[in-house]
């Protein structure tokens, strides 16, 4: 069980819109050891999450795409389309979780791109490396939308693990919304591979503008099991 604590709450104008940006620490009692620190992640809180069910992202950390606007991955775009359709709606929320390369951390990332330079593919390079193909869990975004009170959400995401831990968790996932962007011919194999061993959703976008299978908008209905 995660002990959530609340370590900020601040008025965070972007280019976007004016959100809440609360930060938030996590400890589960059962993984605690010294050289292990609390879990970290930010909320970013837009409008009315209450009224409705609200725009949900869970984005995980990646410094190469969303601070170097890295090529390899979707990151930078998803968690910028995101942001913006939260804008649109005038309502939602972003959880940004620090796991960073499905939670090897960024210099274990870094490795795996060396491998994948050899003709790994992102699965392959982190086994290679002595890592599960997922190191990841959605427990820390879960709880931060109990503490919102959040029942209900509009979860945008290619990944049904996240789906499937959200339903888990008792919150109803009412709407699947796409998170597919534009790929490139840098992460064209990456995005493959996501979709071909980890079973992720695709519109299949591509950047000479052909039309997606499915909007934005569209998505499965997912009924809670209680």
């Amino acid at each position: 069980m995660i002990t959530l604590r609340l370590i900020a709450d601040i008025s965070f104008p972007t280019r976007w819109a004016h959100f809440r940006l609360l930060g938030f620490e996590g400890l589960d009692a059962a993984r605690k050891t010294e050289s292990r620190p609390p879990e970290s992640a930010l909320a970013l809180v837009l409008g009315d999450i209450h009224n409705s069910p609200p725009v949900v992202r869970i984005h995980s950390q990646c410094t190469t795409g969303d601070v170097f606007h890295s090529l390899r991955c979707d990151c930078h775009d998803q968690l910028h389309l995101a942001l913006r359709v939260i804008a649109d709606e005038g309502a939602g929320i972003l959880l940004y979780e620090h796991q960073e390369g499905r939670g090897i951390g960024l210099m274990e990332k870094l490795r795996s791109y060396a491998l994948q330079d050899q003709g790994f593919d992102t699965i392959e390079a982190n086994l290679q490396l002595g890592h599960a193909v997922d190191l990841r869990d959605y427990c820390l975004p879960i709880q931060i939308l109990r503490f919102l009170k959040v029942r209900s959400v509009r979860l945008m995401t290619n990944n049904p693990e996240k789906i499937d831990a959200v339903i888990a968790s008792g919150i109803e996932v009412v709407e699947r919304m796409s998170a597919e962007v534009p790929t490139s011919p840098h992460s064209a194999h990456y995005m493959a591979t996501k979709r071909e061993k980890l079973g992720h959703f695709s519109d299949v976008i591509t950047q000479n503008g052909e039309t997606p299978l499915v909007s934005h908008r569209s998505g499965c209905a997912v009924a809670s099991g209680d």
